[in-house]
């Protein structure tokens, strides 16, 4: 991605696209993977990249989608685990207990991982989206967590976390805020930028 703009020492204080479509650009074209999480991210890619097939089963229920858009979610909410809920890593075994809780609403337990996973995105709204661009893609997944982090002026870990763009900051619970706990899980963005730098997928540079 040949994107020059500079980036922002601290997020800009909106959650809107149009207002943060350049940073996102600005922010993956300048990734650079902390030397002590290199192995942590070549796992988690690995783990992302294990999972295609699945991924691309639910993605094709959402037309464009990409699968691993899809993967990169399934990794952070429940490091790639398939007997969990894509909304939060709750057990499939029962409805959701934390933040979304009680999905699926329809059907009844145990949940398939695919019908489960399709519930969680049809839930944002995914349904009909043709827009699948990096910048799309990375807002969606902000906004997929929370945008809690950039309102304390912190670079998403749920993005960022394993690169230089993210260094402490992140919610220990559901709405609780440690400004000094450091995320142990790798970013989504961080992920993506690997996969692609492996030539295992395109992304749309819009």
């Amino acid at each position: 991605f040949a994107f020059a703009a500079a980036v922002p020492a601290t997020p800009i204080k909106s959650i809107a696209f149009g207002e943060l479509a350049d940073e996102y650009r600005g922010l993956f074209a300048t990734v650079t993977p902390r030397p002590e999480k290199q192995a942590a991210i070549a796992a988690a890619a690995g783990r992302v990249l294990a999972g295609k097939d699945n991924y691309r089963a639910v993605a094709k229920a959402f037309g464009g989608m990409p699968w691993y858009f899809v993967g990169v979610i399934n990794d952070l909410e429940s490091t790639s685990d398939f007997t969990t809920h894509l909304h939060n890593g709750d057990p499939l075994t029962a409805r959701t207990v934390h933040v979304p809780a009680g999905r699926p609403k329809k059907g009844k337990p145990p949940f398939t991982w695919e019908e489960s996973a399709i519930d969680a995105l049809a839930m944002k709204g995914y349904d009909g989206e043709s827009d699948w661009g990096l910048a799309r893609m990375l807002h969606r997944l902000e906004a997929y967590n929370g945008f809690g982090s950039r309102k304390r002026g912190i670079f998403t870990p749920y993005l960022w976390s394993g690169c230089t763009h993210y260094t402490r900051g992140k919610y220990v619970a559901d709405g609780q805020w440690d400004p000094n706990a450091v995320s142990k899980q790798i970013g989504a963005a961080v992920v993506l930028h690997t996969l692609r730098q492996q030539g295992e997928i395109g992304l749309p540079d819009a």
